[in-house]
């Protein structure tokens, strides 16, 4: 049989991510092939095949190898900042008290409609590329800045040219029911069906929209409206995920899984019912553990129990200018063990191969063959490193499709 020649060899490193029983899915002293921006062979270096070549070879000396993070829920595409709520919050205010003190999400909304294609693209490709500096190489951006239709498709256009520009997967998400925009506050009615029956299907028909989500909540909106929505974008042929249980349980996690939803995020006021739906559903609970942070909440999200019905669990940062203001996707993993108890195992799971299937993306994650060659190596040796230092640059070399970033 011939010898292998692959494109991409890298040896001599610690696995982590591999399908398997190990811990981690750990191989120590292994080696990961790549052709045509896949894994083509993935073992320990005892096993690398006789006489295996490769276009290039990498030894990385023990260091940890990981398939690339997947950032599955951010905010990152808007114009200015909200530092004075930071100072509200910490001189009392409620995110409700902030909200309705016409601060929140509608002021984001202000200064992203007066900001043009070129100067949101500007704004937010820093934010970008300060995710992908900690080992991010997957990444989703949900509108919901714009609650009109020009700014909506803007924020999404900036979404796809971020995706262009750095080389890597964008995710979009559709988020018109994220806020009221002041011109509806008396015709709420009004506002629903413009989001559904004409945003969504414009921008779904330009190719702008991956996904459509909601902010399903008592100061946003009900169960029956976001239903209308999803019920739109199934006719359209999109997957759908949701906001919910952030402040309130209002049922929105169940209502996610009966339309076989990718994902109910936050989830801190989960109850049982909702826990069992998104079991059954297959449904992937992500957890936002820098919302919880910034806003020092204290009620925590029931992690034993989505563990008890194997939900599997994602980790984002939440990344947005109000209440997650994060770009470390490392570290809202090490948050999520910190603050919500999650092993490192966990955690890793949960910003690889959970927060992918997250994404509805099947073809990265683990470090598998036929897996898409998305691969970071470390300046660590073990996988908890990852979550153990607070901060830091830790990331070596990262690979997008087998090519350095």
């Amino acid at each position: 049989m011939m010898a292998p020649r692959w494109d991409l060899l890298l040896t001599h490193a610690n696995l982590a991510g591999v399908a398997g029983d190990a811990p981690f899915g750990s191989i120590e002293d292994g080696a990961v092939a790549c052709a045509d921006g896949r894994i083509a062979w993935v073992g320990a270096m005892c096993d690398l095949p006789p006489g295996a070549e490769a276009m290039r070879i990498e030894d990385l000396g023990g260091a940890l190898l990981t398939p690339g993070l997947v950032d599955c829920h951010t905010h990152l595409v808007f114009g200015g900042h909200r530092a004075n709520e930071f100072d509200m919050r910490l001189n009392g205010a409620s995110y409700e008290d902030v909200a309705r003190a016409g601060g929140g999400i509608v002021s984001s909304v202000r200064a992203t409609r007066a900001a043009s294609e070129d100067e949101l693209f500007a704004q937010s490709l820093p934010r970008a590329r300060a995710l992908l500096a900690d080992g991010v190489t997957t990444l989703e951006i949900k509108s919901g800045y714009g609650l009109d239709l020009e700014t909506e498709r803007r924020m999404l256009r900036v979404a796809r040219r971020i995706g262009e520009s750095l080389g890597i997967t964008v995710r979009t998400s559709f988020l018109g029911l994220h806020a009221l925009p002041p011109e509806y506050r008396e015709r709420r009615d009004d506002y629903v069906a413009l989001v559904c029956d004409t945003m969504l299907p414009a921008l779904a028909a330009e190719g702008l929209v991956d996904a459509v989500d909601a902010f399903c909540e008592k100061i946003a909106f009900t169960p029956a409206e976001t239903r209308r929505l999803f019920e739109r974008a199934t006719r359209l042929g999109l997957p759908v995920k949701l906001h919910a249980e952030q402040l309130s349980d209002q049922g929105g996690a169940a209502l996610v899984a009966a339309f076989d939803g990718l994902s109910a995020d936050h989830l801190e006021h989960l109850g049982e019912a909702g826990i069992a739906a998104m079991a059954k559903a297959g449904t992937v609970a992500v957890l936002l553990p820098g919302a919880f942070y910034a806003l020092r909440e204290t009620q925590l999200p029931p992690v034993a129990a989505l563990r008890g019905h194997g939900v599997p669990i994602a980790i984002a940062t939440d990344c947005n200018p109000g209440t997650s203001p994060l770009l470390s996707l490392r570290l809202a993993a090490n948050m999520a063990c910190t603050l919500f108890r999650l092993t490192p195992e966990e955690a890793l799971r949960g910003v690889t191969a959970h927060a992918a299937r997250a994404l509805g993306l099947h073809d990265r994650g683990t470090l598998a063959v036929g897996q898409r060659a998305d691969l970071v190596a470390w300046n660590a040796q073990q996988p908890a490193e990852l979550c153990y230092w607070i901060g830091g640059p830790l990331v070596r070399q990262a690979w997008i499709g087998a090519r350095p970033l």
